[in-house]
C-alpha cells in the first residue's frame, strides 16, 4: 500500500460505516487523499491500525484491537477525519452536481463532480471508480435513528449505491 506517489508515509485517520458497523482507525500510506487509499489500494482489504469497532445499533459494545483487516466490498463509505486539499496541479476539471445517494440504511446528500460540457445523464454513465467523492456531504439514517451529521467529504462505494441522483433541497429531504 505504501507503493504511491508522495514523500513520506502518513497516518491517514478515517472513519468506515459498513451495513453492521462503524469502523475508526488509521492507515499508514504515501497517499494523500482518501478516495486514492481507497481506489489505489492493491488489495480487496485494508488493515487499520488503533482500531474501533462499534455496532450500527448504537447498543452493541464497542472493541477495540491493534489492527483489523477490513474488506472494501462490505464500506458503504468512509470518512477521512481531516479534510486534505487537493493538489491543484493533478485536478481535473470537473463540475460540481449536488446529488441524493442511498446506501441503505443510510442517505448522503452532497457535490459529486463530473465531468464538464456533458448531460447529467451521460456524465452519471461515465462516472468511474470503485470509491467516489462527496463533498460538502451530509449523511443520517433514519432507521438507525442516526441524525444528520455534515463532513466536508465522504467517499462512496460506487458498487454499494442503490441510487444516485441529481438532487435539490426543494426536492423533499
Amino acid at each position: 500500500m505504501l507503493a504511491g506517489w508522495g514523500a513520506e508515509p502518513v497516518r491517514v485517520s478515517m472513519t468506515m460505516y459498513t451495513d453492521a458497523h462503524v469502523i475508526r482507525g488509521t492507515l499508514e500510506t504515501r497517499q494523500r487523499r482518501l478516495t486514492d487509499v481507497l481506489n489505489l489500494a492493491d488489495e480487496a482489504f485494508l488493515v487499520l491500525s488503533d482500531v474501533v469497532l462499534e455496532g450500527i445499533d448504537g447498543r452493541s459494545a464497542s472493541h477495540s484491537a491493534p489492527h483489523a483487516q477490513v474488506n472494501l466490498g462490505a464500506v458503504l463509505f468512509a470518512v477521512a477525519t481531516e479534510a486534505i486539499p487537493s493538489t491543484p496541479e493533478l485536478r481535473t476539471p470537473k463540475v460540481p452536481e449536488r446529488t441524493l445517494i442511498s446506501l441503505p440504511p443510510y442517505s448522503i446528500t452532497g457535490q459529486i463532480h463530473l465531468l464538464p460540457e456533458r448531460h447529467v445523464q451521460d456524465a452519471l454513465r461515465e462516472l468511474r471508480g470503485r470509491f467516489i467523492p462527496v463533498t460538502g456531504a451530509t449523511f443520517w439514517s433514519e432507521s438507525l435513528g442516526l441524525d444528520r451529521v455534515s463532513v466536508p467529504m465522504v467517499a462512496i462505494n460506487h458498487a454499494r449505491a442503490q441510487i444516485l441522483s441529481p438532487y435539490d433541497e426543494g426536492d423533499g429531504s
